[in-house]
């Protein structure tokens, strides 16, 4: 049997292929050694994981993870993975990116690119990666990700620079006061899980031209601060995750301003993992 794992800072997608082929489909929170230790990882898999597979020894394990770009990252998320479930041949812990490349370009050559509650990007020799310019996380970077879009929508909201109305609606509809957005950035766990969380009534307002305006500068900047550090003018732009799937509109509008062509856009790799993987 082979379980494969595809990670983000928001949900863990797992998916074992059994021996007769056949699949299973499970989910976790998510997982990321730059913000767990490995005891807590090897927690929410005994405690979330383990009760819902139908066994705990597997041929190989594939986890593709945020946060598993770095030895020392990887050395994390492999103790803990073998902490619990039992490995007779491989584990092998890759970077989210590569996971998107494998699953948007297979063998052939392209830039994947990421937009969930984090963004990264990479140019792929339909091998392996051959650039990534660094994404450097939501206060730095990771420009056009669900955590940033929020980041500049509550900034926004707060400084009273939305269309009138739409504060007070998105205050109540949320039952949030402006004190208590700030705690939730500043002070507790995850604030990009947060900030993130907050896409679906920006989406719901997308016509609005203020949020509209931050949605479409936000992605405007991820291809100027990153796609376009790779050589883009020969090959197709693709995409991963949830913030590509539900703003294909508007990404494919920034894309027009910087003459960018883009490919596929997908909501989750795990598709194209479980096809590469099978074939290799």
């Amino acid at each position: 049997m082979i379980l494969i794992a595809d990670s983000g800072s928001t949900k863990t997608d797992w998916t074992v292929i059994n021996k007769d082929d056949t699949i299973t489909r499970l989910s976790t929170k998510g997982i990321n050694p730059f913000f767990q230790s490995k005891e807590e990882i090897a927690e929410e898999i005994k405690d979330t994981l383990l009760p819902q597979l139908p066994s705990t020894a597997f041929n190989s394990i594939y986890f593709y993870g945020a946060g598993c770009a770095f030895d020392d990252k990887i050395k994390t998320v492999k103790d803990a993975l073998l902490k619990h479930l039992t490995v007779s041949e491989s584990v092998e812990v890759n970077s989210d990116m590569l996971a998107a490349a494998h699953a948007l370009c297979g063998r052939e050559p392209g830039i994947a690119c990421i937009l969930g509650t984090g963004s990264n990007s990479c140019a792929y020799d339909g091998e392996k990666i051959t650039d990534n310019v660094s994404p450097l996380g939501f206060i730095l970077g990771d420009e056009g990700s669900g955590a940033v879009i929020g980041r500049l929508f509550v900034g926004s909201l707060l400084k009273n620079q939305l269309t009138k109305g739409l504060k007070e609606k998105f205050l109540e509809e949320f039952d949030i006061e402006p004190a208590e957005i700030i705690d939730r950035v500043y002070r507790k766990p995850f604030p990009n899980r947060f900030l993130a969380s907050l896409s679906p009534f920006i989406k719901e307002h997308i016509e609005d031209k203020t949020v509209r305006n931050i949605v479409l500068g936000s992605f405007e900047d991820f291809f100027q601060k990153n796609v376009m550090q790779y050589e883009y003018k020969s090959c197709k732009v693709h995409f991963i995750g949830s913030i590509a799937q539900h703003y294909k509109e508007v990404i494919a509008e920034a894309a027009k301003a910087k003459n960018i062509e883009i490919g596929n856009i997908l909501k989750s790799p795990m598709e194209g993992l479980i096809k590469y993987h099978l074939n290799k």
